[in-house]
């Protein structure tokens, strides 16, 4: 019993420290930019709003000014001196689930089709201009959005704003260079999905756990639909999404405020809003029984995953399952791993995490086995593991996570937290993602202070509701002889 006392008083006498250093580094002369540049007379272009001051119990804030041009173009500034850099974030509101039906991977292939050139920049310029001037790019595609992203010295920021305005407004779309990045896709989906146990195991998971959301369309798409996409089609996607009022560009980094907010009119203002035509999506039904899916390769060892409906992004219940997952399977002293990898010994690896998109979650726990000698024993193994996964999935159902647990997982949260917003990078990315995902930036500021706030009643509850049987959904990639 009393070295129980001591585990607990060690477990918040760390968190307090924790808690001193979040704080220290967040408002830290490096973490924090100065105040921003008072604006320019006022003009009747943008609509203002400016920066707030959240009150947040780590002190979690940086300054950020919000302007939205005439076109609807959604813009943010933070103004960051520490380091003579810039991050350029160009995030639009269209994903996988925003496709049409036989053109499942237009979303992604049209992300390559961004670095194939515009009127001003040809697509071997567009690399070669950007790596000649000390800049790095890249790109991604979910299921909700698309984001572009550009890290180079401050003194190029013009030329990042002429760059990304060209190809919002006139990217080049023609039958060579859509024909060649098809081709890519196709081998990317070949190499990450078709012959990858991980790409297959993802795949089938939101195939198994969504029935009608098209959330269970692959985000890389389909061979077939690929295929299908046309010039003209690619060219209406772009009109339908990548207008301004679908957009929404971060501005973070050494800069002059009303400079860059000139500049941003200057290469913006002149494209034209465009209608978003998004479509409707269908509503998932209740999942009333549990679902299973079983994918056979040449491998010498089981993988799979066990998936839990769960709620969206940003509700007072995911952050309680985060808490949960954390609990269960973040690191060597989560209860799956101890369970699984220490104590059973069935697998070599056992995590959890709670994945929440836009307009749903999954909760989900991923297990790899050990190689068995024969293909009996491999089964009887993977049996063993899924009967103690879901045993272990009983307890926050019925019994409350304790104290130590919850404190350790937030703790966790908070130096995760922490660390994403370190760099301009990383604020520029959360600054976005909030701004795309809730219309509102300032959520960022909050995220830490919600995390403190769940109790373990919260998460008994959340349990009870998502984490039960019927809502269930197994996926194994396994060997073909087993």
């Amino acid at each position: 019993m009393e070295n129980t006392k001591k585990k607990k008083v060690a477990v918040r006498f760390f968190a307090r420290v924790l808690q001193a250093i979040v704080a220290s580094l967040i408002l830290s002369p490096l973490a924090v930019a100065v105040e921003p540049a008072k604006p320019e007379p006022a003009k009747p272009e943008p609509t203002k709003v400016a920066s707030s001051k959240p009150d947040s119990t780590l002190g979690v804030r940086f300054a950020v000014e919000k302007e939205v041009l005439p076109n609807g173009l959604t813009v943010l500034y933070h103004v960051d001196r520490s380091v003579p850099l810039v991050s350029y974030h160009t995030w639009f509101k269209v994903g996988s689930k925003d496709e049409k039906t036989g053109l499942t991977g237009i979303a992604h292939l049209f992300e390559h089709m961004m670095f194939k050139g515009s009127k001003r920049y040809s697509g071997d310029q567009f690399d070669l201009i950007l790596q000649s001037n000390g800049a790095t790019n890249n790109a991604f595609t979910t299921q909700d959005y698309t984001g572009y992203h550009i890290n180079a010295p401050s003194s190029k920021l013009e030329l990042l704003i002429d760059i990304e305005s060209d190809r919002m407004a006139t990217l080049k779309i023609d039958k060579a260079a859509l024909d060649s990045e098809r081709n890519v896709v196709k081998e990317e989906k070949r190499f990450r999905v078709d012959d990858n146990p991980m790409g297959l195991l993802w795949q089938g998971i939101y195939a198994t756990s969504f029935s009608r959301h098209p959330y269970k369309n692959p985000v890389i798409g389909t061979m077939e639909d690929l295929s299908n996409v046309t010039p003209e089609i690619a060219q209406a996607f772009h009109k339908s999404f990548y207008s301004p009022s679908n957009a929404v560009i971060v501005v973070a980094g050494d800069f002059e405020l009303a400079e860059a907010q000139r500049l941003i009119k200057k290469y913006y203002a002149g494209i034209p809003r465009q209608e978003v035509k998004r479509p409707t999506l269908p509503e998932e039904p209740e999942q009333g029984s549990p679902r299973s899916t079983f994918i056979r390769r040449d491998l010498k060892s089981w993988t799979f995953a066990v998936n839990y409906k769960a709620p969206a992004a940003g509700t007072d219940e995911s952050f309680a399952l985060d808490l949960l997952s954390a609990i269960m399977g973040r690191g060597p002293s989560s209860r799956l791993y101890k369970r699984i990898v220490y104590k059973d010994q069935f697998a070599t690896s056992a995590s959890a995490g709670n994945n929440t998109m836009q307009d749903a979650g999954l909760f989900q726990i991923f297990v790899t086995m050990k190689p068995s000698a024969t293909a009996s024993e491999a089964q009887q193994q993977f049996l063993a593991a899924q009967r103690a996964i879901y045993g272990e999935m009983w307890r926050p159902r019925n019994i409350a996570v304790t104290e130590a647990e919850l404190e350790r997982a937030r703790n966790q949260m908070i130096m995760s937290q922490v660390d994403s917003l370190k760099t301009l990078h990383g604020k520029a990315e959360a600054l976005a993602m909030n701004e795309i995902l809730f219309g509102d930036y300032k959520r960022v500021f909050t995220d830490i202070d919600r995390y403190l706030k769940v109790t373990p009643g919260q998460i008994l509850k959340a349990a009870q509701k998502y984490l039960v049987p019927e809502r269930s959904n197994l996926v194994v990639v396994r060997p073909k002889g087993a």
